[in-house]
């Protein structure tokens, strides 16, 4: 299924939600250190209503290692930076979605390793600054997918 990638996340609840959305789609969630909370988080544990036990969560010291560790063919970045639409590409199994933290988004000098044609961005009215992380995370993994045919991943 999709590796969803989350940099230097801050809000426990958010990766709560989203630990819950991976368990329920396939996907599996990977984690860049430094983190905001601990994964024994209250807040995410709440969030995530223990759903951390059908979800494979990994954390990585940086993104560098999660790259050597998974080998993910393709990895996209999503950021308000990003010039194309996120419906504007065909996704594919085993795609790595990555996310940066709830504050900042993902770094300009992280962002500018991507191709531009992997950087994506889902569309806001104008002069609104962004979307909450773990809705962003779900459109994202919901149209990945339906474009797959909504096929199981495990």
């Amino acid at each position: 299924m999709f590796h969803v990638v989350l940099f230097q996340p801050e809000i426990p609840p958010n990766t709560g939600n989203i630990m819950r959305l991976c368990a329920n789609t396939g996907s599996r969630l990977h984690l860049i250190e430094p983190l905001g909370f601990s994964l024994q988080d209250k807040e995410l544990r709440r969030a995530g209503l223990d759903y951390h036990e059908w979800v494979d969560v990994r954390t990585y010291t940086d993104l560098e290692s999660f790259t050597q560790t998974v080998h993910p063919p393709r990895m996209l970045a999503f950021s308000t930076r990003g010039r194309r639409l996120y419906t504007e590409i065909v996704y594919k199994d085993e795609d790595a979605f990555v996310f940066g933290p709830e504050t900042r988004g993902l770094p300009q000098k992280l962002f500018d390793t991507f191709p531009e044609e992997h950087c994506l961005r889902l569309p806001l009215e104008p002069n609104n600054r962004s979307l909450n992380l773990s809705n962003t995370v779900a459109i994202v993994v919901y149209e990945a997918w339906r474009q797959l045919g909504f096929i199981q991943g495990r």
